[in-house]
């Protein structure tokens, strides 16, 4: 099933625009309870005035809390921001730490996060468990855990450790272009076939290719 979804898309990949591991983890945090549309659109004026984690833990909080406003919760993020730039300051010399043990650690970090800094920004390979990836593998039967961690260490057990990074790719691609959490598009979909929830969503395919997304959601 993750070879099918390597081949429908090749192209799949962390949709946080970064040019950095410092980028990465504040664009991951600030995507919590929004789209990473919405942070990308954000990102350069941000990045701008605060390059890196001595910059932004300086920041003015009123300025910061103005650049982060459209992505709502701005407040908490800002917090959030402020805290994690001066954690990274304070105990790792403003670098972003590449071991998981030391990002967790960090304010506003949890397993899910330092997986995405670790396999995109380190290229240490990790999964994470955001929504559209726990519902999927529970769709497809490859866990009935609940829990994220929980859920990432079931999955773990399955694939090879060099195929986790992309493996948390292809499986979010497709949550979010075409095995949708209330309509899934099961008449469009590569993995009908194996898939255990075939039916959940329609299955004629003309039907099912309307549901279907080019990109992620706006």
């Amino acid at each position: 099933m993750n070879r099918v979804l390597g081949e429908t898309y090749p192209d799949a990949r962390c949709e946080l625009d970064f040019e950095d591991p410092f980028q990465l983890l504040v664009v991951t945090v600030l995507s919590a309870q929004t789209t990473d549309r919405r942070v990308n659109a954000v990102r350069p004026t941000l990045f701008a005035a605060y390059p890196d984690a001595a910059a932004m833990a300086g920041a003015d909080r009123a300025d910061l809390e103005r650049i982060v406003g459209p992505l709502g919760f701005f407040r908490a993020k800002t917090e959030s921001l402020l805290k994690l730039s001066q954690a990274l300051l304070a105990e790792h010399d403003g670098q972003v730490p590449a071991r998981l043990e030391d990002l967790v650690r960090l304010p506003g970090v949890g397993r899910k996060t330092a997986n995405v800094v670790l396999g995109n920004a380190f290229g240490i390979p990790g999964i994470t468990v955001d929504t559209h990836f726990g519902r999927l593998v529970r769709r497809f039967g490859w866990t009935e855990e609940t829990d994220p961690v929980k859920v990432e260490f079931a999955i773990a057990e399955l694939f090879p450790k060099a195929d986790w990074t992309m493996l948390s790719h292809h499986v979010i691609w497709h949550g979010r272009r075409r095995c949708h959490a209330k309509v899934p598009a099961c008449g469009a979909c590569p993995l009908a076939h194996w898939c255990p929830a075939y039916g959940l969503g329609p299955t004629d395919p003309t039907v099912a290719d309307a549901l279907v997304r080019t990109e992620g959601p706006a």
